[in-house]
């Protein structure tokens, strides 16, 4: 039997993430290690020219992964993995990404995709463009009005051993005169 019958079996002769019924073709997944059918899966051209031309993308069609993203089908799982990761910045996604549940070796095959690693890409940059890690020192650049504490953290004051917010490139976190405080990036310069 051909892998593209396989795939039509399995599938109920329907797209298998968003059970469309026409214009269906197999599509291949990407980075897999496993072979024969187990990375390719039946889609329809809706879902497959969205995925091979984010810019075309309708984030309303992809709220059939609601639905597909149970599939017991790894590939699908993956497919499911990838797109929710492209639309995260839409906000629904990210709900379902908490829900969904890979086992190991899926989950490998899903980051090793490349989708989904912009979580480390956020860099933050003092005020001169300086790149800032954690435990790193700065100076403040300007007074700051520190809101719900009462004081004005001064120019030129110094902040040891900061911490980055790990989801905002533009806010880092320390200690002024005993307070601890989020601090924007661009009042502050890296020290030395």
């Amino acid at each position: 039997m051909s892998i593209e019958k396989i795939v039509q079996q399995r599938s109920n002769s329907s797209c298998e993430l968003c059970s469309a019924t026409e214009n269906l073709q197999v599509f291949e997944v990407p980075s897999n290690t496993l072979g024969n059918d187990a990375h390719k899966i039946l889609i329809c051209e809706t879902c497959k020219s969205q995925i091979e031309k984010p810019e075309t993308m309708d984030s309303n069609h992809w709220r059939c992964l609601n639905e597909s993203m149970w599939s017991t089908v790894p590939a699908v799982q993956v497919m499911a993995w990838i797109m929710l990761h492209r639309l995260k910045s839409e906000g629904w996604p990210q709900g379902l990404l908490d829900m969904l549940y890979l086992d190991e070796e899926t989950q490998k095959w899903a980051e090793s995709t490349g989708e989904g690693s912009d979580e480390e890409a956020i860099i933050h940059k003092d005020s001169n463009g300086a790149v800032l890690q954690n435990g790193d020192s700065v100076v403040l650049i300007k007074d700051l009005n520190v809101k719900g504490a009462n004081f004005t953290a001064k120019r030129g004051a110094h902040v040891r051993r900061i911490s980055l917010v790990h989801d905002n490139a533009e806010h880092i976190e320390g200690k002024i005169d005993g307070q601890h405080i989020v601090i924007l990036t661009k009042f502050v310069k890296k020290s030395s």
